[in-house]
């Protein structure tokens, strides 16, 4: 096979497993969270800005994660579609290496576990979220900032994207997630 025939295929593969962020390049290693206390880590989240996916469809994103067992985590991730309906996904977040706490895979209804690195978060107002994928010569992205509540001071956004962009993460490309309290009620009940 001719080498623009591998990248072609590359392509196509990344695409049909619903790819957003695409880059050139092998993934980053960032830094993650020190000492991370899956403890004090569960209970509700909101979702504040990501990097766009073809998985989250809706608005007022929020994920609820229950421990389940030591380096197990239950994962329930809401959101409200354009059409009013609110639609919700149960997973599992597990930790792959137990020297590393803050390196997560997750999976959704049998998928392949993606990663879900916890690259910053003091438990009680932000998380930031970082997970890549290598295919070939291309890297598939994934990022959320998270909160604990709906708002976010636009301060700690600003911090949290610096650490994105430091590891060389298109934080241009991140989108906002809409959680104003009345638009997002039907999520919040």
């Amino acid at each position: 096979m001719k080498p623009a025939q591998v990248v072609a295929l590359t392509l196509l593969s990344v695409v049909a497993i619903g790819a957003q962020v695409l880059r050139l390049g092998k993934c980053p290693q960032p830094a993650v969270q020190a000492n991370f206390d899956a403890n004090r880590y569960i209970g509700k989240w909101y979702e504040i800005h990501k990097l766009p996916t073809s998985f989250q469809k809706g608005q007022c994103a929020t994920a609820n994660y229950t421990l389940l067992s030591p380096g197990v985590i239950e994962v329930l991730n809401t959101e409200l579609l354009d059409n009013g309906t609110v639609n919700a996904i149960v997973g599992s977040a597990k930790v792959k290496n137990p020297a590393e706490p803050s390196k997560l895979e997750v999976s959704f209804n049998n998928s392949p576990p993606g990663p879900y690195w916890v690259l910053s978060t003091d438990y009680d107002g932000h998380s930031l979220v970082y997970g890549c994928t290598d295919y070939g010569l291309f890297r598939v992205e994934l990022s959320w900032i998270l909160s604990r509540k709906p708002t976010f001071s636009k301060e700690t956004l600003e911090k949290l994207q610096g650490i994105l962009y430091s590891v060389g993460v298109s934080v241009e490309n991140m989108v906002p997630t809409n959680q104003d309290e009345t638009y997002c009620s039907p999520v919040n009940q």
